[in-house]
């Protein structure tokens, strides 16, 4: 497939709540692309850019061959510091005027943004002299996690709040959790109500009217399982979203900045530990912290393989995603997404389970 250099690039922009599966949707697409020759900008809030190293784990970026042997051209970018939203000028500028000295090399762009961005000042950064005139923003994905969604995990307090939104919806926006979630919404072109396989029609329903509240007519929501939908319904939407993203209204609109200072992100580094035991643990400190994402890479004594661990909320999920490399060093690394995160109790709890003998 070739391009024409006189057209634009079109970019499709992947946002969604923490842990709604944007990088499976990713996954997708990338093993779908039909000869596509595509360029991937993965971005993470926190200290480790697990994301990214979970696109390489499938081969993405870094592999000529993908696993028929076909050849493939995808190249990864990854902006490690910080949400996209906060750090448009001082990283993702750079990378788009990478991708442009590559244009004739390139026919889209994923850009793949951290849970935690807010994707209106992305989208009007495609607007900038620099790029305008090279790329477009062919449309806005947003992909809903909906279990967690259904059981108000977007939400500062999701349980209490999920009581509350129902006796008196206004007060939905109290949480900057819930606003982020509307935020995210309101710069959609395609909603993908993700993980329908957890949901019952009657969680579906009720999911999809919270949705449609937050968009206009036009934007469709689709059901997905593991983002598995046909490419043509998630590309070539052809939306130029830059050239109307202002009449889409957001709670930050009328700031000069804003924050992310709600959330703490912190880093705990372990030796191997025992499954079970970990993912118990975890559990318990959901209850008793205020944890939303927790991601990482586990060792498991006397096992050739990583162990991925994402969680959401309450509920867990665990698989082993490839074997240790040789010379890699076999350790654990996890990622807590949260409010007052108590990195000392976090630590305490968890080195507990690294005491547990094989």
């Amino acid at each position: 497939m070739t391009s024409n250099s006189n057209a634009k690039i079109p970019v499709t922009i992947v946002t969604g709540f923490l842990g709604s599966g944007k990088t499976t949707l990713l996954r997708h697409i990338l093993g779908n692309a039909e000869g596509r020759r595509i360029a991937v900008v993965v971005n993470e809030f926190g200290e480790l850019g697990i994301d990214g190293d979970i696109l390489r784990g499938c081969g993405i970026g870094c592999e000529d061959e993908d696993s028929e042997g076909n050849d493939r051209e995808v190249a990864l970018y990854e902006l490690a510091n910080g949400c996209v939203c906060c750090t448009v000028q001082e990283e993702f500028l750079p990378v788009m005027l990478q991708l442009a000295e590559r244009r004739g090399d390139i026919d889209a762009v994923l850009i793949e943004t951290s849970g935690l961005a807010l994707p209106k000042p992305l989208v009007q950064a495609f607007q900038w002299p620099d790029i305008a005139n090279i790329f477009t923003v062919d449309s806005v994905v947003t992909v809903v996690d909906g279990p967690a969604a259904a059981s108000g995990q977007f939400a500062a307090n999701p349980a209490q709040v999920d009581v509350q939104r129902r006796a008196d919806p206004n007060l939905d926006h109290e949480s900057p959790l819930h606003e982020l979630f509307e935020d995210q919404l309101s710069a959609a072109d395609l909603v993908v109500l993700n993980k329908t396989d957890l949901m019952d029609a009657a969680a579906r329903a009720q999911v999809e009217a919270l949705v449609r509240e937050e968009l206009p007519p036009e934007v469709k929501i689709v059901g997905a399982t593991e983002g598995r939908l046909p490419l043509a319904l998630l590309l070539g939407q052809g939306r130029a979203a830059e050239t109307t993203i202002h009449l889409r209204e957001s709670h930050h609109d009328h700031e000069e900045d804003h924050d992310h200072d709600e959330f703490d992100s912190l880093v705990i580094e372990l030796p191997p530990v025992e499954r079970d035991s970990l993912i118990a643990v975890l559990a318990a400190l959901v209850e008793q912290h205020t944890i939303y994402r927790v991601k990482g890479f586990v060792a498991v004594p006397n096992k050739p393989m990583r162990l991925l661990v994402q969680g959401v909320g309450r509920r867990f999920d665990h698989h082993f995603d490839r074997r240790w490399r040789d010379g890699e060093a076999q350790r654990t690394r996890l990622v807590f997404i949260g409010e007052d995160l108590d990195e000392a109790a976090l630590r305490k709890a968890l080195e507990g389970v690294a005491a547990v003998p094989a």
